[in-house]
């Protein structure tokens, strides 16, 4: 019997799990889970989008071969009561698997919108952190603006952050040069 079958909702004050994750309705808000704790976000604007896709873009023109680029929403298991689900991502093509991820991906990118300023900016951030992720960058389009963190000595610092035309040049995961106004263009 599959984890699916099992599941039964929660009990009002207990916490939710991965398999109550699985029992949502795909109905077009990103589920995730946080310490237990359900989080829908609604659906995303259009400037959210062309951000995203003008990334992504970006990312897959210069992306190594070992690596691949693909956009949320996909499963990163963090915990057994935090599943995050990040708006894209790059990961090594050997972490792969049918229908979740072996380990963390090498980056890890979200692109804010008003209802999830903080929990991008605060308590993803973290959570990353501490389940070891090596790249976390956050893009505000309404800005425009992007902020990227790398893991050093198990915590993240700050490895460039840039407004409007201004660029960036980040070496990790692989080189890319991202300009934050040319994502909303």
């Amino acid at each position: 019997m599959t984890a699916h079958a099992q599941a039964t909702w929660p009990r009002p004050g207990e916490p939710f799990t991965k398999a109550h994750l699985e029992l949502l309705p795909d109905d077009g808000r990103r589920s995730e889970l946080l310490d237990g704790v359900l989080i829908v976000s609604p659906t995303p604007t259009w400037l959210h989008q062309r951000a995203l896709l003008n990334l992504m873009m970006l990312l897959h023109r210069d992306c190594p071969p070992e690596l691949e680029v693909l956009p949320g929403p996909l499963n990163i298991d963090i915990s057994e009561d935090s599943v995050l689900r990040p708006d894209l991502l790059v990961v090594r093509r050997d972490r792969l698997g049918e229908v979740h991820l072996a380990g963390m991906p090498d980056l890890v990118v979200e692109v804010l919108s008003p209802e999830t300023h903080r929990f991008d900016l605060d308590l993803k951030r973290g959570r990353y952190e501490d389940a070891g992720c090596p790249n976390y960058w956050v893009v505000d389009p309404d800005a425009p603006s992007i902020v990227m963190w790398d893991m050093v000595d198990g915590r993240y610092r700050e490895a460039g952050r840039a407004e409007g035309d201004t660029e960036l040049c980040p070496t990790s995961p692989y080189h890319v040069v991202a300009n934050p106004a040319r994502l909303v263009d």
